[in-house]
């Protein structure tokens, strides 16, 4: 099964985060497919600058992790563009109204359904939407 991966893991990944070490062991146990939208990389790329701009990261700690993202996901990770299909499954989703569900994580957890890949997040509420709307969710 592949795994999808989102923002959140993902900078638990490449910059010091209270995740850091259980997205370091799940990567070591989960050797398989790994999943990353461009959507996903904008989120953490986006996730990236706010912690520089609140000073909770340096400068070249930034340019260090978008360099190791950067070279990661050239040789580990298969990239997946966001596509109009998905854009309309996470309106769709949204207007369920029965969730607690916002955009880039309707958008995120469409994406992983499309491709038909577990989803990886440490974002609970997410999770739960996922697994509600049928996506399967992998356990960090």
């Amino acid at each position: 099964m592949s795994l999808y991966l989102d923002a959140s893991f993902l900078v638990a990944l490449f910059a010091q985060d209270i995740f850091t070490s259980r997205a370091d062991a799940f990567l070591r146990a989960n050797q398989t497919i790994l999943i990353v939208s461009d959507f996903a990389a904008a989120e953490f790329a986006s996730a990236i600058g706010r912690r520089v701009r609140i000073k909770a990261l340096t400068v070249h700690d930034a340019r260090k992790a978008f360099s190791s993202f950067d070279g990661w996901i050239g040789s580990i990770a298969q990239r997946t563009e966001i596509e109009p299909a998905d854009i309309a499954t996470a309106q769709a989703f949204l207007r369920r109204l029965d969730l607690a569900l916002r955009t880039p994580d309707a958008l995120n957890i469409a994406a992983a359904q499309r491709t038909g890949a577990a989803l990886v997040t440490f974002d609970q509420k997410m999770a739960a939407s996922a697994r509600t709307l049928g996506t399967l969710v992998s356990t960090i």
